[in-house]
């Protein structure tokens, strides 16, 4: 289900921030504005989206990075990933809750973290459709027409890598095995434990 009470269409801003962010400190400033110029982004020159952007200008930003540094838009995407779970580690997710999930049984820090990951799907799913489960040793989140999905969706992987190595198990690894950017109905990610 997409999320409740919240306006369809709109992501977090950091899918927009992060990536910008990442091209401004591995390439440089005018990459930066080259890449948001080319997005049609030109506003955010100046400053950051503050609030919920429009998932468009988000899938437009990826793009724009995909089409321009097509050797290494994968290894920047994810790393705007990482670093989007970073801010959400220091800004969202409460301190004491973070104790707390460190100390669980995976599971049970897993099933916890997808509480709130479902809470707040808007963040990184939009307008798409969020489902998840559990499983044994793994969780497999999907988002049905994936507004800012990019084949293999470095961005999403690298969110969900970090936050489920910080907050369940170091062990972490995310298979994605079905992406709409490659033609299919749904993105899945499954999100697998020793």
């Amino acid at each position: 289900m997409s999320a409740v009470g919240l306006p369809a269409g709109k992501v977090g801003p950091n899918a927009i921030i992060q990536l910008a962010d990442v091209l401004a400190d591995r390439i440089g400033l005018e990459e930066r504005a080259r890449a948001l110029q080319a997005a049609g982004l030109a506003k955010y020159l100046a400053a950051d989206p503050e609030r919920m952007t429009d998932e468009r200008e988000a899938a437009a930003l990826h793009r724009a990075v995909q089409a321009q540094r097509a050797g290494d838009w994968d290894e920047l995407s994810w790393e705007a990933g990482e670093r989007t779970a970073r801010y959400l580690l220091a800004n969202r997710i409460p301190k004491p809750a973070q104790w707390l999930l460190r100390r669980l049984p995976a599971a049970l820090a897993a099933r916890l973290l997808l509480r709130a990951i479902r809470a707040h799907a808007w963040t990184f799913a939009g307008s798409g459709a969020f489902s998840a489960r559990q499983e044994r040793g793994a969780v497999v989140i999907a988002i049905a027409d994936n507004p800012i999905a990019m084949p293999d969706c470095p961005w999403h992987r690298g969110v969900f890598t970090r936050l489920f190595r910080e907050l369940v198990s170091p062990h972490v690894l995310v298979r994605h095995d079905h992406c709409c950017a490659r033609g299919d109905e749904v993105c899945t990610f499954r999100i697998g434990w020793p």
